[in-house]
């Protein structure tokens, strides 16, 4: 994708050259950052981190800022806590650098889970993750999938959340699957996987899950829908345990479906989630790389595609001003 051509102006009228732009990779997204550089056709920004004796979190932004429209690359991923705290200070050094504009880049978002308050006296920590952000210096957000719509709520400065969609209807697409239907996992996932059965042309089904909200104990009561000698797709937002997914693949394997497709946006994996998939009676794990997939072993069923284009083109978008939902229609 070539750079923006032309001139940008900041709000105070001052003429900005084209290469105005940067792109800063926190330690989280290092490998996302260049493949979105080398989309751009630019280098990512310099910056250095360590971390002191104490502990603490240090950074330093190796080239100058001022006045630039600058894009901080950092994912939700182990440790989330320090990988969120450094996104923070980071957003402040470039905020201090003099940064015209610094949009937080957050393909998956932190704490995207804990989003509304469904038992007595819990926080909703997606709401203070946006507001901690926020005071930090985010002047926007750019982020994939949100577990909830309403997350982009919790933010009163604007929100772009891409979909991965495209990129996973492509590769289904591509295999020309031979009488496909969509399964989403649960109910709360329905409106998601309908989007995808749409674009895939096929029909829809929907495992009646339900979670005690006290144990944590998932009861499957059965598949609304038809899924008998066909080939299901579960898709889900997330993967973590894994468990939900099995408990899925188990349950339309045993209404009938020929042959069981899973896959997500975010592939948040726990160290034992890649391999009991691999032990599932699943043909593949379609994932994209929202996520750094760790090495935990054999990983002959997952393939893995790239969000780096989509995050490039939305980039540019911003950058020059043009609309970003335009590219995802």
């Amino acid at each position: 994708m070539p750079r923006p051509i032309g001139h940008r102006h900041t709000a105070h009228g001052h003429r900005l050259p084209a290469n105005s732009m940067k792109v800063f990779p926190g330690s989280a997204s290092v490998k996302l950052t260049d493949e979105i550089c080398k989309e751009l056709e630019m280098k990512p920004g310099k910056v250095m981190y360590k971390k002191f004796a104490n502990d603490n979190t240090f950074c330093m932004i190796e080239e100058n800022v001022r006045e630039c429209d600058v894009f901080l690359v950092q994912t939700s991923v182990r440790p989330v806590n320090d990988n969120l705290m450094e996104a923070l200070i980071t957003i402040d050094a470039l905020v201090r650098a003099s940064a015209r504009r610094v949009t937080m880049v957050m393909p998956y978002f932190a704490y995207s889970r804990s989003d509304k308050k469904d038992r007595p006296r819990i926080p909703i920590s997606a709401s203070l993750v946006a507001r901690v952000l926020e005071t930090a210096g985010a002047d926007r957000l750019l982020t994939m999938d949100l577990h909830a719509e309403q997350i982009q709520g919790f933010f009163s400065v604007p929100v772009d959340q891409l979909v991965a969609a495209p990129i996973i209807v492509k590769y289904f697409k591509a295999k020309r699957i031979k009488d496909p239907v969509v399964v989403a996992p649960d109910a709360g996932s329905a409106r998601r996987s309908g989007l995808y059965a749409e674009r895939l042309k096929c029909p829809l089904a929907i495992i009646d899950k339900r979670r005690d909200k006290e144990t944590g104990k998932l009861m499957i009561h059965g598949v609304v829908g038809e899924v008998k000698g066909l080939t299901a797709i579960i898709l889900d937002d997330e993967i973590n345990s894994g468990g939900s997914i099995i408990k899925a693949v188990d349950t339309v394997r045993e209404a009938g479906a020929r042959e069981v497709y899973a896959g997500c946006t975010h592939a948040v994996f726990s160290p034992d989630a890649v391999e009991k998939l691999e032990k599932t009676d699943v043909k593949e794990i379609v994932v994209t790389d929202t996520v750094p997939i760790f090495d935990y072993g054999k990983k002959n069923k997952l393939r893995v595609l790239s969000v780096a284009p989509l995050f490039a083109r939305a980039i540019h978008s911003i950058h020059t001003g043009t609309s970003v939902s335009a590219h995802f229609k």
